[in-house]
């Protein structure tokens, strides 16, 4: 699977990767290769990974070493999106050796970061392949990352869910209990109509709730959606026959203390999307490295 890193995440990754480099380097640039290495030194290095996982990251760490020194060339052994067994080669680094050991940690980091999003992403997405479920993110990410995150979710075979808050409409119980504070009617279906007619049509208007009472509080409302808040097995087994019973066409969300461990379970009651948090705020970094070549 090849996934496209386009114009959005290349604006994003290139604001990070120049705060990166300034931090690293400051104004002094790298004391130690500049008091080792000779200027001239041109050498060649592999990116490899230690462990298996999903590769995601690897055009951002030829963003990282384009700001750095562009003399510096990037051939790919592998793609974005792609899972691997186990150690590999990654992609062959060419260029000025200062610039190489200039831009290490910075590339590793981008690179490790990544991919651990993805390949957890795709162990969520594998333990439900048997189901119709589709595993979605959150915006539970570290700020000013979420674009490359929600990108290395979509090279783990993850769906994205909203980007912020301008671009859908997810009404949680902190979003219910403002409304009744302002005077607004505290029933779930209201809230839900109240933003359908507040937002341009095409704004997907979806709803928290807690209760299978809520939820067929909901419905009334018709959303397009609805987030089944930390619900158990039976009860979201028992939101999905409500659902098929009384509004077919609303999509119904698990979402809340799911674990890899559960997730299969989740899938099975036959709900049509479960967002995890962990995905983007949880991942283990991936373990990559430097490895000279001969």
């Amino acid at each position: 699977m090849t996934i496209s890193f386009g114009p959005a995440e290349h604006v994003a990754a290139d604001a990070l990767l120049r705060l990166a480099l300034a931090e690293d380097l400051g104004a002094s640039g790298d004391r130690t290769g500049s008091a080792l290495v000779d200027e001239t030194t041109h050498s060649r290095v592999m990116l490899r990974n230690r462990q298996a996982g999903t590769v995601a990251g690897l055009d951002v760490v030829t963003q990282v070493f384009q700001a750095l020194d562009p003399a510096v060339s990037l051939q790919a052994r592998c793609h974005d999106g792609q899972s691997i067994d186990g150690p590999s080669d990654l992609a062959l680094l060419e260029g000025p050796l200062r610039s190489l050991l200039a831009g290490e940690r910075t590339a590793l980091n981008f690179l490790g970061h990544l991919s651990g999003i993805a390949t957890t992403t795709a162990r969520f997405v594998d333990a439900v392949s048997d189901s119709e479920a589709v595993i979605l993110d959150t915006r539970k990410t570290l700020p000013g990352w979420r674009q490359l995150a929600k990108y290395a979710v979509r090279c783990g075979g993850g769906t994205n869910h909203r980007l912020g808050l301008f671009d859908g409409v997810l009404i949680k119980d902190n979003h219910l209990a403002a409304w009744s504070q302002s005077g607004g009617d505290v029933t779930v279906a209201a809230a839900v109509r109240q933003a359908r007619r507040s937002v341009p049509e095409g704004i997907p208007v979806q709803v928290e709730v807690d209760s299978l009472e809520q939820l067929v509080d909901a419905f009334e409302g018709k959303p397009d959606m609805v987030l089944l808040d930390n619900m158990s097995p039976d009860q979201l087994t028992e939101a999905v026959r409500l659902r098929d019973q009384q509004a077919d066409t609303v999509v119904l969300e698990a979402s809340g203390g799911i674990t890899l461990e559960t997730v299969t379970q989740v899938a099975g009651t036959g709900v049509d999307r479960i967002s995890l948090g962990t995905l983007t705020h949880s991942s283990q970094n991936w373990d990559v490295a430097f490895d000279w070549c001969d």
